[in-house]
């Protein structure tokens, strides 16, 4: 799975980088068919914004959360994409 990790108004520091190939490795274990991955962090004003595109078999899944800090939003935005996978897994089983 590739992850492209972009930052705007927000430097990408290695923890970051780090904290977000963790989180969506963890991801790709619950869901082996992610192929890509477009990771969006953000920043405006005080809040903290990230957002992601999956680009899986049979379509996309996006989602985005904010926070005040950056690792709650990636976490927020993790559990949002985990959610949607599953989601997306069932439809699939179902087919």
């Amino acid at each position: 799975m590739q992850i492209n990790l972009t930052g705007h108004h927000v430097e990408i520091t290695d923890a970051l980088r780090e904290y977000v190939t963790t989180k969506f490795d963890k991801l790709e274990r619950f869901f082996d068919h992610i192929n890509n991955v477009h990771v969006v962090l953000n920043v405006e004003k005080l809040q903290q914004i990230a957002e992601a595109t999956l680009h899986v078999n049979n379509g996309e899944i996006f989602a985005k959360a904010d926070s005040e800090n950056m690792y709650a939003a990636i976490d927020s935005l993790t559990d949002k994409l985990i959610k949607q996978l599953s989601k997306h897994k069932e439809k699939m089983n179902h087919h």
